[in-house]
């Protein structure tokens, strides 16, 4: 079994990120390096994004291959596991691929006997956003019914309202979703943890991407929180680093319902191609843009507003917008395992990060013979990294029990863990949405931290 000493405090946490990122080597309809000067009038026809490319290189989980041994440690308090997920707020179409995501976690963990001996239990509550203090009633509510380790919350900014209860609790706060940097230097004490990649990497991915798309200028509309801000400051610096010209950069608030003033701003400064960095806001904002004649070929969407925009917009409206999204591509297999916990699924973002937390946490609880939150956290770093490659919970525990190290690699692709909490390497999926303004798989990039 595995024995490794203790992670480094996270007060000696990374400070700073190195990143290497696999990016297209060369651009279609422009210069992969903008000109510093920039251009005078949109230039919609002047962006032509690399054609799409075959997912490269991901992990697709497989079975155990045969029955798990039983543990030979038993637990007289089972593994709880709670979820502060949005099922309502501007994050809550997040929340049903996330919710699914664990569902299917805990299923199939129990299906294989559970966690040392005993199966596990899940508590799903709802984590609103930062206009409520939904957040803070429900990780009270979790704590008291005894959880070792709570999966959320999805936006940056509700998880900083909680962190530190949750964390000073000894719990394990295990985020699917979270993309703020500033989570990596946080002072947890060791307890908070996610599969999502710092921002640092999608801000990276998206603006080297607008520039390989032949954009020479870029104006963003940016929601005024962290999530908002740190993603915008990471695409701000990557596309000025490739030789572009951010030309106009207007924040809203959560909460914001009229939003004229920061697109006429934004479009006014006439700029090749416009990022939304925003949450549902985007359903009142494309139609804004679109109707003083920014064509969706302009438009570049994130994680917090990539979303099926069906039965929202007329046919049409973003065919050609993309977006992107941490993580991996969803594998067909996947998603059928998913509609089978809920077959109203329509999105699939961040389900493989939730997916990956459960199991992370129940191998962890496993490898360290305890369901004590403090425990478990000491062995997630290890689980990750440097032993025998396994994809599910059935084979990687069975691994474990028979005394082997593992590295476990899940749905979101390879997780390997800073001392810091944060996925090392990662995925970004880009996105192209339909004339049915749903989305689809474009292509991926790689990036190690």
């Amino acid at each position: 079994m595995i024995s490794l000493p203790q992670a480094a405090p996270r007060v000696a946490k990374l400070t700073a990120l190195s990143i290497g990122v696999a990016l297209l080597a060369t651009a279609c309809g422009g210069s992969s390096t903008p000109s510093s000067t920039g251009s005078t009038t949109p230039a919609a026809s002047g962006i032509a994004c690399p054609a799409p490319s075959a997912s490269g290189g991901a992990t697709t989980p497989t079975g155990a291959g045969g029955s798990v041994p039983a543990s030979t440690t038993t637990t007289d308090t089972p593994l709880k596991i709670g979820s502060l997920l949005p099922t309502t707020g501007s994050l809550a179409f997040l929340g049903p691929p996330e919710i699914a995501g664990v569902n299917l976690g805990i299923k199939e963990v129990n299906d294989a006997g559970g966690v040392l001996g005993k199966p596990v239990e899940v508590i799903h509550r709802d984590s609103g956003d930062t206009k409520t203090d939904i957040a803070t009633q429900s990780t009270t509510a979790l704590l008291g019914s005894g959880v070792s380790a709570i999966i959320g919350a999805a936006s940056s900014g509700v998880s900083k309202t909680v962190i530190n209860q949750i964390t000073g609790a000894g719990v394990i706060q295990f985020s699917p979703a979270n993309t703020s940097p500033d989570f990596t230097t946080w002072d947890d004490k060791g307890l908070y943890w996610r599969t999502a990649p710092s921002d640092v990497l999608q801000g990276k991915v998206l603006g080297n991407y607008m520039a390989t798309c032949g954009a020479q200028t870029v104006g963003m509309i940016v929601l005024n929180d962290a999530y908002g801000t740190g993603l915008a400051k990471n695409v701000k610096s990557a596309f000025e680093a490739a030789g572009g010209k951010v030309v106009a950069e207007e924040l809203f608030n959560e909460g914001d319902s009229q939003f004229s003033s920061q697109v006429d701003k934004v479009i006014a400064a006439k700029p090749d191609a416009i990022a939304l960095i925003t949450f549902d806001q985007a359903k009142s904002i494309v139609p804004l843009m679109t109707g003083k004649g920014i064509k969706p070929t302009q438009m570049f969407m994130v994680d917090g507003n990539t979303s099926d925009y069906s039965k929202d917009f007329s046919a049409g409206t973003l065919k050609g917008a993309q977006g992107t999204i941490p993580g991996t591509f969803a594998k067909d297999d996947f998603k059928k395992k998913l509609l089978a916990i809920d077959p109203a699924l329509k999105d699939y973002s961040y389900a493989g990060e939730s997916y990956d937390a459960v199991n992370l946490i129940a191998l962890a609880a496993e490898a360290a013979k305890s369901t004590k939150g403090t425990d478990i956290a000491k062995q997630l770093k290890a689980v990750s990294e440097g032993g025998e490659k396994c994809t599910d919970f059935p084979s990687c525990v069975t691994l474990l029990r028979n005394g082997k190290d593992i590295d476990y690699d899940g749905q979101s692709g390879p997780v390997t863990f800073s001392d810091a909490g944060d996925p090392t390497e990662a995925y970004i999926g880009i996105y192209e949405y339909q004339d049915d303004n749903t989305y689809k798989p474009s292509k991926e990039e790689f990036g190690k931290l």
